[in-house]
Parts: structure tokens; C-alpha cells; sequence
């Protein structure tokens, strides 16, 4: 069965025997165009069930007032909490939004990127994809002088706009509070050190056992695309080990969540015997047994501070800003899986 034709301007014009520009100027409200005649186009648009090209006018206009927004995944409290905030924060200016997910592959984060800027969007808000380490589709939005501000996962190298939190102290918070749980022998279940987020909670966390004279064991430190299924895997490779860790600092709730999950099966008591620390704030971090402590990553405040630094950017063309970066204190939310007895 053959589609439907797509109904036009010109059928609409064709049925009320006027020009498409009448039409046209009639949909957009123009005030040379009269009350009646207006109706009349309106009419007959609904019955031929129009829909407006919204591309072929942003292209006429210069100006889609949409906004794209890519995110490595949407099943992420934190990641729908900062695309919440940015829709509440654009949809007051008049701008809808445009969500995209790279699953965190590179390829998919390209492709999207290719989608947005064929769509006319007048900005791009995005959180980078853990495979991702050349910038060269970041650039490219660049290039076309574009609005792009990047939160959470973001690299200096692209010298844009940057919301999100400080990473290398959440790190050094982390190991202070399991340090003065007594804990001596912290592992770290790390992101990838390519992407400048898990770079700097990598550094932090090294800083930090340094600081306390703690043993820095390669065998400790852990790089993963921190999933559930990374969290377990590598905590029964912690598990594992001759000198098991009494505590394990993980850089992702998602993958705390496997961690607890491996400890639990193991019949280990969390914390006495390892104490335990997310990163996130998901909200099973506060349903599981034992809850997790986690890092408040400031979804809310992350969001409407990247829709505003787009707002900025687009309200004034002709001043060139400094660069916006925004760095929040994070938080560190205590709760039973490193509140060890004593």
C-alpha cells in the first residue's frame, strides 16, 4: 500500500484558489493577510491534516529554536535529572529540545551529532561517550559556530563552554571518609582514564592514598566502563586477590550496584569487612540493602546552568564571552555501605 502524498503549501493554496505565499503568510499569523482569509487556510489545513516543515523554515528563518541534547544514556538518574532541567530552563525561552543517546559508543555519539546539525539546531548541549577519544565531530559543531557547551564528560582540548562538578575532590572526599573509617587498603573501580572525568577521580584517588601513606597497589586501581556487569567482574577480581581491599571506591553507582551485589552473594559483611562508595546518587543507592554511599553529582543545578549558558551564548552573537566553565562541590551522601562500627 502506497503512502499518503504529504499535503503542501500549494494544495492548500490550489483548494482556495490563492498563492502559496498567501498560505504561508496565513499559517505564520502575517498581519497584511486578513482575518477571514486566515481562517479559511487554518480550515482547510486541518482538513487535509498539514503538517509544517519544520526544517525547510528553520533553513528559511535561520533559526530552528531547538536545541540538541546527547547523553551517553537516558536510563541514567543523573543524565534524565540535567535533561529535565535543561528542557524546564529552554522551554521558557520558547526552544524544545532534542534527545539524543550515544549508548556510549563513538560511532552512535558521530551519528547523532550528523542528525542534529542536519535537524538546524541552534545549539548542542552533550555529556561525551566513554568510547569516545578523538573530538573531531566536536569540532566540527564548532566549526559552524554552533553553541556548544559540554557537562559531566567534557575535554579541555575543545576550549568550549563547561558545566559540571570537581571531580579530583570528590576523589580526595572519598578516601578522607573511608580513612577515617579506618580503612587501610582502598581499591578504586575507575572509569576510563581517557575520558578527563574519570582522569580526574583517578588522580584524586591517587593523590589521596599518597596523602595518607596508604598502599598505592596497581592491582587496586581498576579501569571499566563501570556497567553493573564491570562492577561485578571486578570486584570478584578484587575478591581475588591474596590481600583483599577493605574497601572499594567505584566511580559509578551502576557499577557499585554489581560491586554490593558480588559482596552480598560472598556472604562479606559491608562495611565491617569492606566498606563500600558509589558515585551518582541514583536513587537505588538508598532502596538496597546495605545502601550505598554516593557522590551528589547536582544533577538539578548541572541542568539549568547548561541551559543557561546556551541561552547566553545564543542571546548575544556579537560579544565573544569568555569561556564558561562551572565547576560545582559535590557532595558526599554517608549512608550504611561505609558507615563501618566501631
Amino acid at each position: 500500500m502506497r503512502n499518503k502524498k504529504k499535503t503542501t503549501i500549494k494544495d492548500i493554496a490550489s483548494v482556495l484558489n490563492i498563492s502559496p505565499a498567501a498560505v504561508s503568510k496565513a499559517l505564520n499569523d502575517d498581519s497584511r493577510i486578513s482575518a477571514k482569509t486566515k481562517e479559511a487556510v487554518k480550515k482547510v489545513a486541518k482538513d487535509l491534516n498539514y503538517q509544517p516543515n519544520h526544517l525547510a523554515s528553520a533553513l528559511r528563518k535561520g533559526k530552528s529554536n531547538l536545541v540538541g541534547v546527547i547523553v551517553p544514556r537516558t536510563n541514567s538518574n543523573f543524565f534524565s535529572s540535567v535533561i529535565q532541567n535543561i528542557e524546564e530552563v529552554l522551554n521558557k525561552e520558547g526552544y524544545n529540545i532534542i534527545i539524543t543517546q550515544s549508548n556510549e559508543s563513538y560511532k552512535k555519539e558521530c551519528s547523532n551529532i550528523d542528525t542534529l546539525l542536519f535537524t538546524q539546531v541552534d545549539g548542542i548541549i552533550a555529556s561525551m561517550a566513554n568510547e569516545t577519544v578523538k573530538l573531531d565531530y566536536f569540532e566540527k559543531v564548532k566549526s559552524k559556530g554552533i553553541p556548544l557547551i559540554l557537562f559531566d564528560r567534557g575535554e579541555n582540548d575543545l576550549n568550549v563552554d563547561y558545566i559540571g562538578i570537581n571531580d579530583y575532590d570528590s576523589s580526595h572526599m572519598i578516601v578522607e571518609h573511608l580513612v577515617q573509617q579506618g580503612c587501610k587498603r582502598i581499591a578504586h573501580i575507575g572509569g576510563y582514564r581517557h575520558t578527563r572525568i574519570f582522569n580526574n577521580r583517578i588522580r584524586g584517588y591517587i593523590d589521596a592514598i599518597k596523602k595518607h601513606h596508604l598502599p598505592l597497589d596497581e592491582a587496586l586501581l581498576i579501569e571499566s566502563s563501570l556497567t553493573i556487569e564491570d562492577g561485578r567482574e571486578k570486584m570478584t577480581q578484587l575478591l581475588a586477590l591474596e590481600n583483599r581491599p577493605d574497601a572499594v571506591y567505584v566511580a559509578g553507582d551502576y557499577a557499585a550496584l554489581g560491586s554490593l551485589q558480588v559482596l552480598n552473594e560472598n556472604n562479606i559483611n559491608i562495611p565491617n569487612d569492606i566498606a563500600l562508595v558509589g558515585f551518582g546518587n541514583e536513587p537505588f543507592t538508598s532502596m538496597v540493602t546495605p545502601t550505598i554511599s554516593s557522590i551528589d553529582q547536582h544533577s538539578t543545578e548541572i541542568g539549568k546552568q547548561a541551559a543557561l549558558t546556551f541561552l547566553e551564548r545564543v542571546n548575544n552573537p556579537e560579544i565573544k564571552q569568555t569561556l564558561n566553565k562551572k565547576i560545582l562541590d559535590a557532595e558526599l551522601i554517608v549512608r550504611d555501605s561505609s558507615n563501618v562500627k566501631k
